[in-house]
């Protein structure tokens, strides 16, 4: 058994949050800090996420850190997504770049790493695909065991077989992912697992590394919008509380304003903020191609809404059509990424339509998965009979042999 049991729930049955005391912290310091570390290697602070440890975990000892060196992943400007989205200046953070292939990783090094830190040797999540297939990799990093519990349908094989291949015990359940993390909230202790789910808020620490990143490649200058993928809401939780972190700092002067983008069939978040409701209503049975995005009860919906409170943010809700036309524009623009991560692109899209977002303000979408992460649905938009065509592509036939095509096509080139 661990040293010390960790528990993730408050008397008052709300989720843990992490206060730092920041006082007395000086920002020029704190930059040239930052900047020095940029030139690391083969060092914990050679990592995107523990450059920034003063931030993030100050206390945590060097020994117990578990990196990858995760995070540094690019960030890109793409004329074809200017063009598409309506926009003169959208630039993209591939948080898909990461070891793992998502974002997912910013944030289970701080938790795999805090486990580690009070003794355990057994982690667990569950997960849709991203969070498994990180979780998997730290704990092998670590030497520990992982366990990881997967719906039985709507969810990515890719994502899986590379939970697999790292080794992790996968049981695959009859639910939803909502009911394997009230199983994992009721049970993990009395089973000795350490929960790497987003209900951990070491895994929020993590996270908050990637808006630190974006600020400090952009030289401490945000643009006026960051739009984010709203599945479990934790993405959407972490970057509100590092906006928060660095303007509490005097590490930027303004707060952007941040967009959280859900698919329309697994939108109760959405539904929510738009209704002006004060709870949200969970829906038993969401449905949406992006995988990572099919959850009904996001566990961190509070903390998003405060995100929103504190950045003068809005909600939106994009169908499945228009999140793979916005995908096939961000993998032919040559970045790529999973269905989830274009829901950003397509969110912006219609935030620009509809004149919310002015089309000469500068915007900032955050892509969170690998494009082979969902092999299923790159078949399903450029090999199969769907409805989204307008931008597929698809494998050309033909009778001639290799010889005669390889003439016609030194012939054009002559």
């Amino acid at each position: 058994m661990p040293s010390s049991e960790f528990f993730y729930h408050c008397t008052c049955g709300g989720l843990l949050d992490i206060v730092h005391d920041f006082r007395g912290y000086d920002a020029e310091y704190l930059k040239r800090l930052f900047k020095e570390r940029l030139s690391e290697r083969m060092t914990p602070y050679a990592s995107g996420v523990w450059r920034y440890k003063e931030l993030i975990f100050p206390e945590l000892s060097d020994e117990h850190i578990v990196t990858k060196y995760e995070g540094n992943t690019g960030l890109y400007a793409s004329e074809l997504i200017e063009k598409y989205t309506g926009l003169k200046r959208v630039s993209v953070k591939a948080q898909s770049e990461n070891p793992s292939g998502s974002f997912k990783d910013n944030g289970m090094t701080v938790a795999v790493s805090h486990g580690k830190s009070l003794g355990y040797e057994n982690f667990t999540c569950t997960s849709t695909g991203n969070t498994s297939s990180s979780l998997a990799m730290y704990a092998s990093i670590a030497n520990a065991n992982s366990y990881v519990f997967v719906p039985d349908k709507d969810i990515s094989m890719n994502k899986v077989l590379q939970t697999l291949a790292y080794g992790a015990n996968v049981f695959s359940f009859s639910g939803t992912y909502d009911d394997g993390i009230q199983f994992l909230e009721k049970h993990s202790n009395e089973l000795g697992l350490y929960v790497c789910n987003s209900i951990n808020p070491f895994r929020i620490e993590g996270q908050k590394s990637i808006i630190y990143e974006i600020a400090q490649y952009l030289d401490w200058e945000l643009p006026e919008w960051i739009i984010v993928p709203g599945g479990a809401l934790s993405n959407a939780t972490a970057l509100g509380k590092g906006l928060y972190d660095l303007y509490s700092l005097g590490l930027i002067n303004k707060i952007p304003r941040v967009a959280i983008v859900q698919a329309k069939g697994a939108s109760p978040f959405h539904k929510m903020v738009n209704e002006e409701k004060k709870e949200l209503t969970p829906e038993p049975f969401p449905k949406t191609r992006a995988s990572a995005l099919n959850i009904g009860n996001p566990p961190s919906w509070k903390k998003a809404l405060q995100t929103l409170k504190q950045t003068d943010g809005i909600t939106i809700s994009v169908t499945d059509e228009e999140i793979l036309d916005a995908k096939a524009i961000v993998d032919k623009s040559g970045i790529g990424c999973e269905p989830a991560s274009a829901a950003t692109i397509a969110g912006l899209r219609h935030l620009v339509s509809k004149q919310i977002i002015d089309k000469e303000e500068s915007a900032l979408c955050i892509l969170t998965g690998n494009l082979l992460k969902d092999t299923d649905n790159l078949r399903y938009y450029h090999l199969e009979n769907n409805p989204c065509t307008s931008f597929k592509n698809t494998i050309q036939y033909s009778n001639l042999t290799l010889y005669n095509i390889s003439k016609k096509i030194i012939g054009k080139n002559t």
